[in-house]
């Protein structure tokens, strides 16, 4: 189970970072990471992280950083520069493929989302 916290209102420029604890799980995951979701479009990858070994998928690193604590199972994701496109529902997900750039298909489990909302 992938519970998230964090999220919310917040305002261009803002920092705001998420949180996702991992319950029942063990290490036959690969790797983790999050999504997004904008109404009426496909979710879409924002970052990954391999549980072991702590290598990274984050296309758009200048603004957003991902990280995991596997002794408290949790994943978290920064975002600095918030810009109202980043407005959408965020999910966190895990999968046990052998990849860092998931797509939607690719995910096992996914977190119940989290809504960010950036004000402009």
């Amino acid at each position: 189970q992938l519970v998230q916290s964090g999220g919310g209102s917040v305002q261009t420029g803002d920092s705001l970072r998420l949180l996702c604890s991992l319950s029942g799980f063990t290490s036959d995951g690969y790797a983790m990471g999050w999504f997004r979701q904008i109404p009426g479009r496909e979710r879409e990858f924002v970052a990954s992280i391999a549980w072991y070994g702590g290598g990274t998928s984050v296309p758009d690193s200048s603004r957003f950083t991902i990280s995991r604590d596997t002794a408290k199972n949790t994943l978290s994701l920064q975002l600095t520069g918030a810009k109202p496109s980043d407005t959408a529902v965020y999910y966190c997900a895990t999968w046990n493929q052998l990849t860092l750039n998931p797509t939607a298909a690719t995910v096992r489990h996914w977190g119940q989302g989290t809504q960010v909302t950036v004000a402009s």
